[in-house]
């Protein structure tokens, strides 16, 4: 099978951490995989097959505005039907919706390969935060297009392929995220950290992870944390991640504590070692860092959304907001941040919760998606029965979009 992406480790996203955790599990089962992918900085190219731990194909790009340190995979559709001529893969997967990945459907679709794609990103959520909501309904048309003409998508949650289903796209397949409760675990918890962050118990320490950009709705974090200091002036904030919006979060919050892009055991020692996860994001397909804070043992306040509706259950494991309610965000952190017994007692169920959602169960259904695929059938799985905080979510979505 060839995986097209526009990124991939050592790159630090969700679409390239997630994916690559994927692929690593396909190669654990035997398959043959090659990658497509952007060349980053100075890299040679590498033909299919070359020495190395993954084949790689790599493509021209092109920096992205704001991101420099990530490339925009250019169209490449002869190169890669030269390369697939030259030994055809059984299956296609297309993992974004850049210039690269339209270039390698219509490259698959002229060569009669089968193809299948991921719906990992909002973006026509996004333009709301950069004043182009003009621009959604074309984006959304773009998007629907892309994936329409792939034989499957997949989508991380059920309700996520309700929504899409209704604007109009087809062939949608539900294909969780997993978490890797061994790697993410509160045992990582470090004192020596804590002292680094100047956490001065019993005031807890409050933690972001994510891209640091308009899209997560930081302006609540923000918000949220102020209204969490003026009750707790000792309280501490931590933010993993990086992105344009750095510099105007550092002018805004002087004390917090930047700790950058964290990988690996640093990343999972970040989680364990704080008290509470703030996530105000209102724009994604799933996010990541939910379960991951979870696995970590810690209580997440989120809005009712993407994996934060799958996963937490309201005042059990975390708190739960509806998505047009700013003010109980802010409300829910303060009332967490106040009570250590509450965070201690969620932290635990929300560890417990997430125990289930291993890599395992994933790539296996990931992989039944690519094989339906290459047998030629098009056609939706079984369409998965919501549970009931999918159920609800949708019921409050319907009503928030009744009373727009």
């Amino acid at each position: 099978m060839a995986v097209v992406t526009e990124t991939y480790p050592p790159e630090v996203n969700g679409v390239a951490l997630t994916l690559a955790r994927v692929v690593q599990g396909l190669v654990g089962l035997g398959h043959e995989v090659s990658l497509v992918r952007p060349r980053q900085g100075d890299e040679a190219a590498r033909a299919p097959g070359a020495s190395a731990p993954l084949a790689q194909t790599l493509v021209a790009g092109m920096p992205i505005p704001q991101y420099p340190h990530l490339r925009l995979g250019m169209p490449s559709g002869a190169l890669l039907r030269r390369h697939w001529q030259e030994r055809r893969p059984d299956v296609v997967h297309v993992a974004t919706e850049g210039p690269l990945g339209y270039s390698a459907v219509q490259a698959a679709r002229r060569l009669a390969i089968p193809v299948t794609s991921d719906f990992r990103t909002n973006f026509d959520a996004y333009t709301g935060h950069y004043g182009l909501t003009w621009l959604r309904r074309p984006i959304l048309g773009y998007l629907r297009t892309f994936h329409n003409r792939t034989a499957a998508t997949t989508v991380p949650t059920a309700a996520l392929k309700h929504r899409l289903r209704g604007e109009g796209f087809r062939n949608l397949h539900v294909v969780s995220r997993g978490v890797d409760v061994g790697h993410f675990d509160p045992a990582l918890r470090s004192e020596d950290l804590r002292m680094a962050w100047q956490a001065q118990p019993p005031a807890p320490v409050v933690l972001y992870v994510g891209r640091l950009a308009a899209e997560k709705n930081l302006g609540l974090l923000v918000r949220s944390f102020l209204a969490v200091q003026a009750q707790c002036p000792k309280a501490r904030l931590v933010i993993v991640g990086d992105g344009p919006m750095r510099d105007a979060l550092q002018a805004q919050l002087p004390r917090a504590h930047f700790a950058g892009q964290r990988r690996g055991a640093d990343l999972a020692a970040h989680y364990a070692s704080a008290d509470l996860f703030l996530f105000p994001s209102l724009t994604e397909t799933f996010g990541n860092v939910v379960p991951e804070a979870m696995a970590s043992g810690l209580p997440v306040v989120a809005f009712d959304c993407a994996a934060a509706a799958q996963l937490i259950e309201p005042g059990r494991s975390g708190e739960l907001v509806a998505c047009d309610n700013e003010p109980q965000f802010e409300r829910s952190a303060v009332a967490l941040a106040g009570s250590r017994a509450a965070r201690e007692a969620m932290g635990q169920r929300a560890r417990v919760r997430v125990g289930a959602n291993g890599w395992d169960a994933v790539i296996a259904a990931f992989e039944q998606v690519l094989r339906r695929a290459a047998d030629g059938r098009q056609d939706e799985s079984p369409s998965e029965p919501l549970d009931a905080s999918a159920t609800a979510a949708l019921r409050r979505q319907a009503a928030d979009h009744a009373l727009r």
